[in-house]
């Protein structure tokens, strides 16, 4: 399995990263992975360009087109940082929710949050911008550490640990 070399703080990445082959290498696996979120979130063909940052319909059409039969497509960086989030979005909230459902629900209802406005999160996903993908991914990782989340049912009924609960020996 390829493994992406470490890079320290204030070191250019590794020449090869963005290498036309490393892309063609990942774009194919990529977009196939995109279309199988897309159509669990049930997004729409023109949210799909949206997150990809608005190709012409004859592109998007011809990427999914060869990615689908294992061809070569080779996408700029700009897209596949875009589909890195959509990952990124896609695996925290299969942390944070039980089912494929209460996820769905969050992404597509108003959200409370400072950070959305009262907007669904869908909405910044879906705004083709790279930023609004990255804020919702920043938000999940954030969650996913205990930030920004409403308490659930544990929560609510989680009584701390006392002294007498604990067995001295």
């Amino acid at each position: 399995m390829y493994q992406a070399p470490f890079v320290a703080e204030g070191e250019a990445a590794p020449a090869g990263r963005f290498a036309p082959a490393n892309r063609r290498r990942l774009s194919g696996p990529a977009l196939r992975s995109f279309a199988g979120i897309a159509e669990l979130w049930g997004l729409s063909e023109e949210q799909r360009r949206l997150i990809l940052g608005y190709p012409s319909r004859s592109t998007y059409h011809n990427w999914l087109r060869i990615a689908r039969e294992h061809g070569a497509v080779t996408l700029d960086v700009d897209a596949l940082m875009r589909l890195s989030a959509i990952f990124g979005i896609h695996q925290a909230l299969g942390v944070l929710f039980e089912t494929e459902d209460e996820a769905r629900a969050w992404l597509m209802g108003p959200h409370r949050a400072p950070v959305f406005g009262g907007q669904a999160p869908l909405a910044l996903i879906t705004n083709g911008s790279l930023d609004g993908l990255m804020l919702v991914r920043r938000f999940l990782d954030a969650a996913r550490g205990g930030l920004y989340m409403p308490p659930n049912a544990i929560d609510t009924s989680f009584a701390p640990t006392t002294d007498r609960d604990i067995a001295w020996r």
